[in-house]
């Protein structure tokens, strides 16, 4: 497998080698959906909580007899059945949502979701990705001169200036190759990976 490599002003230089297991694998559906699902599940937190039977602030009282009125038999006002009244199987903040996810599936998944990326034409790998300075501004003219809008930027070592230039763009995404997760992999028109994230990704995922 050949990836394309692009230079600084961003013409496109010559091909890079790349593994065939990590960048040349079929497009599998039903894997990548398991995946992504997984991913945001376990990065999900249990913050709603809903009240119980137990939980309402109403009387124990019955409402009324049990016989003889006519009306259906009634408990107390706290029923489920009530307006105002608890929740039969109420949510709890203490709520776990974690999928259980295999390494090896979830490394297939990832090489899946980067070969689909090549195939479309939305991968490309650039030498060196590094500012003298942070500045949004000149990351911004930096992107614009490579011909992307919106980009997610893949290093083996995320630079600190970098970093500080990208984090108040909505439209950019700088991180290393542990935290390039398969949401945001597929979230933005175009990924650029530099030449030792590519190698790194290779030692990690094959």
């Amino acid at each position: 497998m050949r990836l394309k490599v692009i230079e600084a002003s961003g013409k496109l230089g010559e091909l890079t080698e790349a593994s065939d297991e990590l960048f040349g694998r079929d497009f599998n559906e039903a894997l990548v959906h398991q995946v992504v699902t997984a991913f945001q599940a376990n990065g999900r937190s249990g913050n709603r909580a809903q009240k119980g039977r137990s939980d309402i602030n109403k009387s124990t009282r019955k409402p009324w007899r049990q016989k003889g009125t006519g009306r259906a038999r009634a408990g107390m006002a706290s029923s489920p059945l009530w307006r105002g009244g608890g929740r039969i199987f109420p949510n709890s903040p203490e709520e776990n949502f974690t999928q259980k996810l295999n390494r090896k599936m979830y490394r297939a998944g990832v090489a899946t979701i980067l070969s689909q990326l090549v195939r479309d034409d939305r991968l490309v790998v650039i030498e060196d990705f590094k500012l003298e300075f942070p500045r949004t501004k000149l990351l911004a003219e930096k992107i614009k001169a490579l011909g992307f809008a919106r980009v997610m930027i893949v290093a083996d070592g995320v630079d600190e200036n970098l970093y500080l230039s990208a984090r108040n763009m909505p439209t950019v995404l700088v991180t290393d190759v542990p935290r390039a997760d398969p949401v945001n992999l597929m979230r933005f028109p175009h990924v650029i990976l530099t030449r030792s994230a590519l190698r790194k990704m290779e030692e990690v995922l094959v």
